[in-house]
C-alpha cells in the first residue's frame, strides 16, 4: 500500500540530530557540525520543564542563526507554543498551524500508522546497535530498506554515521539522524 507522499514544498531536511539529556556540552558542538539545511529534533523528555523550555530557546536560537530545521518532541500545540518549525511523536492531535511532523517507527506496524498519522517523515529504528538503547533488537540494512520502501519518507535511526547513512540510500532511506554521531 502506497501512502501520501509529503505535502508539496515541504522542507525536510535528509540529516537530522536527535538531542537528550546524554549530550550535555557536547550538543553545543554537535549542533556547530551540522551542515545548514539539517534537522534537529529536540527531546530532552527527562529535563525538568523550566529547564528544558530554556534549552530548547536556546537551541532555537543556534538553529535561526544557522537555517536548521528545530521540530519539538511534544504536542503539536507545545510545538506551535515554543515556535518550533514542527512535532515529533505519535500524536494523533492535528496541528494548529502548518508544522512539518515527524514520528518515530520501530516497525511495519507503527511505520504505517505513522505514515497514516500525516508524518512527513519516520525516523526509522534501529537500524544498527546503538548506546542509547543497548541490547535492542536491531533491524538491520536488510528489513530496514524493506520497510522503507513501502512508501513516504523514512530516515534511519540508531548507529548511524554518514558511511552507513550512504549505504542505506541504495535500500530506500530518504534520509538519517543520530546522536552521537556529530559529537
Amino acid at each position: 500500500m502506497r501512502l501520501r507522499q509529503t505535502s508539496p514544498g515541504r522542507n525536510v531536511p535528509r540529516i537530522w540530530l536527535m538531542t537528550d539529556e546524554r549530550q550535555d556540552e557536547a550538543l553545543w558542538s554537535a549542533l556547530a557540525r551540522l551542515p545548514r539545511g539539517c534537522g534537529i529534533v529536540f527531546r530532552h523528555y527527562r529535563s525538568p520543564p523550566a529547564e528544558r523550555r530554556a534549552l530548547f530557546d536556546r537551541v532555537r536560537r543556534v538553529a535561526r542563526r544557522r537555517k536548521l530545521v528545530l521540530i519539538l518532541a511534544d504536542t503539536p500545540g507545545e510545538a506551535a507554543a515554543w515556535r518550533a518549525d514542527g512535532v515529533h511523536g505519535r500524536s494523533p492531535h492535528r496541528n494548529p498551524r502548518p508544522l512539518l511532523r515527524t514520528a518515530p517507527a520501530h516497525d511495519a506496524r507503527a511505520l504505517l500508522a505513522a505514515r497514516r498519522s500525516g508524518a512527513d517523515l519516520v525516523f526509522l529504528s534501529p537500524v544498527f546497535a546503538t548506546r542509547s538503547h543497548p541490547g535492542a533488537r536491531v533491524l538491520g540494512p536488510v528489513r530496514f530498506g524493506l520497510l522503507a520502501r513501502r512508501g513516504g519518507k523514512v530516515a534511519a535511526l540508531g548507529g548511524m554515521d554518514g558511511r552507513r547513512a550512504r549505504k542505506l540510500a541504495a535500500l530506500g532511506s530518504y534520509g538519517w539522524a543520530g546522536i552521537d554521531a556529530f559529537g
